[in-house]
């Protein structure tokens, strides 16, 4: 079974988080939806870049999470969301490009 990239995990967990949480109207739906998907890209960004790359990719993680609020005060929040995702998959595919 092919495995699913990195970038497209890290993306469409922030992602599909967002939309979850926004359309179920419960929040913690989207916020596990948002955990299991970082989890899954931490694993794989640990298998084909260590732990170095785990730790600092999911570290931003998180800080394209937390950066998208005050973010979405601005621009708006799908378009904040979107934002973030796609610099989280930019961020995932140089760490991890030709790797795995």
């Amino acid at each position: 079974m092919p495995r699913i990239p990195s970038p497209a995990i890290a993306a469409a967990g922030l992602v599909g988080g967002y939309a979850v949480a926004r359309w179920t109207r419960k929040r913690p739906l989207g916020g596990a939806v948002l955990a299991v998907a970082g989890g899954v890209a931490a694993r794989e960004w640990q298998r084909v870049g260590g732990v170095k790359a785990s730790v600092g990719l999911t570290t931003a993680y998180v800080g394209a999470f937390a950066g998208s609020h005050p973010l979405a005060k601005k621009i708006g929040a799908w378009p904040a969301v979107f934002s973030v995702a796609g610099a989280m998959g930019v961020a995932s595919w140089a760490v991890t490009r030709g790797r795995g």
